[in-house]
């Protein structure tokens, strides 16, 4: 196997549905610019509060993609 090199980039998804949806969101909006994507890790969870509620879902991910022979 080929050696191989990774870059690992952080991103913040934000959905006021779920974290699910804010990580599916941070994706699909990474990968219209990004090749090869490979992991996304949770870095962090949190949420943003409105009036004693909860507004928005925010997910941090580190996303890794391969390095690419140009």
């Amino acid at each position: 196997m080929a050696d191989s090199v990774y870059r690992v980039t952080e991103v913040v998804g934000v959905s006021s549905d779920s974290w699910e949806q804010a990580t599916k969101s941070a994706i699909e909006k990474v990968s219209e610019t990004v090749r090869d994507l490979r992991v996304a890790e949770v870095i962090r969870q949190d949420v943003t509060i409105a009036d004693g509620k909860v507004s928005e879902f925010r997910i941090r991910l580190g996303v890794s993609f391969k390095y690419d022979k140009e």
